[in-house]
């Protein structure tokens, strides 16, 4: 599911004039992939808030949800094309509105260790290089597609994310510099041999591969 739903959003991005590498396909699926992963939160705050008889804290402003200006749905869940920003709207909101909200959160978060403050530090470091509105809509479709729900679905997106990362290295003289191999990680895992009761820490996450073994050790 993720492969092929990568494949078609790279081919997207290639017709796109902002974007001219692996570097910016991989940047520009990510703050997406991002955006959708955490309306997913949303909805599992809002879950475990009304299983304990509290009310809702959501993270963002209803029209920043996902589910407002990326996929509205109709009463039988598809897509409503008719209430779905596209073209010139939908990239004038992205860069005019959507950014500046996000990466205000710097400002608005009580502290650097709350996750309204990452957002912040995120949105700050990127922005939306995708130049017609057209192709952001097609790539939007794709992302949103894509579920995190299991776990075996979180490895795929973890390992798949990992090819990604490699193949930046043909992008440029950065790109992928500090990619750690799948093979080398479980090496060095098994030589730590974590286990149930220890803590894990990596401060350059990436895609979580050495979390992931980790975990499966």
């Amino acid at each position: 599911m993720f492969e092929q739903a990568f494949k078609n959003i790279d081919d997207v991005l290639h017709k796109d004039a902002g974007c001219t590498s692996e570097l910016d396909y991989t940047e520009q699926s990510s703050w997406l992939l991002f955006l959708k992963y955490l309306d997913a939160i949303e909805h599992d705050r809002a879950m475990e808030a009304a299983l304990s008889g509290k009310p809702p804290i959501p993270l963002l402003e209803p029209r920043f949800r996902w589910e407002a200006w990326a996929a509205p749905r109709t009463a039988d869940g598809k897509i409503d094309h008719n209430n779905a920003l596209t073209g010139d709207d939908l990239k004038d909101f992205v860069d005019d509105e959507l950014f500046p909200y996000l990466q205000g959160f710097t400002q608005k978060a009580t502290g650097p260790n709350t996750f309204e403050y990452k957002i912040g530090e995120i949105f700050g470091e990127i922005k939306n290089k995708i130049q017609s509105g057209y192709n952001l809509r097609d790539v939007i479709e794709y992302i949103d597609e894509l579920r995190f729900g299991s776990q075996t679905e979180k490895h795929e997106l973890s390992h798949l994310y990992e090819a990604k990362i490699r193949n930046m290295g043909n992008a440029g003289r950065n790109g992928g510099e500090y990619y750690t191999p799948r093979p080398l990680i479980r090496a060095m895992v098994q030589v730590v041999n974590p286990r149930v009761g220890e803590t894990v820490y990596d401060g350059a996450c990436g895609s979580a591969g050495f979390l992931c073994e980790s975990y499966e050790s």
